[in-house]
């Protein structure tokens, strides 16, 4: 089944010529079905990006979901244009008397402050806690695992001396966890960030667990005993050229960056990336879909 956005998004049109099913509205609304409300709360800077990243990954499922756009009202994004926002995007206030099948917190270039620095700190505290009882299972991706890991459990961020940059290999701790069933024993996922979450403090905490980590990037997938909490420390939800773009835009800032490992055939910037990573992306965002959300939620959502 497809995904139901609007039909002006600029995702629409990328991910039709990808061949992603995706429904446009009035198409959707002739449909006698019930689809997974997904709120996606994204606080990545390039907007437009982020939300054909995860569309495309959510569109790849026998499910219907239909995609709510979030933001905070607390800051107003730089680097989407106001046109884009006000169209496509409602403020935590106008859904907070909703209740959601999933909702997905997306990452975002603030890791190197304190939380309580972050302009949106308290509103997003909000939307965290307001989740625990309006969301059947929240999925939090890269900085908001470390907001949210510190917001519930007291565990903090801590900074690296190089910045984790690449496709790193992961291994499973728990291979029959519902989060990673197909998963490969060994695979690849991308990493972008300058802190981590480390697997020490985790443990310390009974009701998390951790179900993928590796060598090099430390813990990757961690999930709260009830499911309602999925915790992805890397980015699945890349597309090949994400990382590529990200090097070259440090590096024309004048910023020390390193070439993202295992990403580009011999090293090589000038080489178009393989992707190793697309397979497993896809079968972790459907099997969220499926086992933590689909599965659980009930079927009639009153809204308050």
């Amino acid at each position: 089944m497809p995904i139901k956005i609007p039909d002006k998004l600029p995702a629409f049109e990328v991910l039709k010529r990808e061949n992603v099913f995706v429904m446009e509205e009035n198409r959707a609304i002739h449909q006698d079905i019930r689809p997974l409300r997904i709120g996606i709360l994204n606080l990545m800077p390039l907007k437009i990006n982020t939300e054909i990243h995860l569309i495309r990954l959510l569109a790849n499922t026998p499910l219907q979901v239909e995609a709510d756009l979030l933001q905070t009202s607390s800051y107003s994004p730089k680097n989407t244009p106001a046109e884009h926002m006000k169209m496509f995007y409602k403020s935590f206030d106008e859904v907070k008397h909703r209740k959601y099948d999933g909702l997905i917190i997306t990452g975002a270039p603030v890791e190197q402050l304190e939380f309580e620095k972050v302009n949106y700190w308290e509103e997003l505290k909000q939307i965290m806690d307001w989740a625990q009882t309006n969301v059947t299972s929240t999925l939090y991706i890269c900085w908001a695992v470390q907001a949210a890991l510190y917001h519930f459990y007291g565990i903090p961020k801590y900074p690296m001396e190089r910045k984790r940059f690449g496709i790193y290999e992961h291994r499973l701790n728990n291979k029959t966890a519902p989060i990673v069933q197909g998963f490969d024993d060994i695979f690849l996922a991308p990493h972008s960030r300058h802190t981590e979450t480390r697997r020490e403090d985790v443990l310390k905490r009974p009701e998390l667990e951790i179900i993928s980590e590796s060598d090099e990037a430390g813990v990757y997938i961690i999930a709260s005993k009830d499911g309602k909490q999925i915790y992805v420390t890397g980015h699945a939800e890349y597309d090949p050229l994400t990382l590529k773009e990200e090097y070259e835009r440090d590096k024309a800032k004048g910023l020390q960056i390193d070439i993202p490992e295992n990403y580009f055939p011999d090293n090589n910037s000038n080489s178009f990336p393989i992707v190793r990573w697309r397979s497993h992306a896809n079968l972790l965002f459907s099997n969220w879909l499926n086992y933590y959300v689909y599965q659980i939620t009930p079927y009639d959502h009153l809204d308050a």
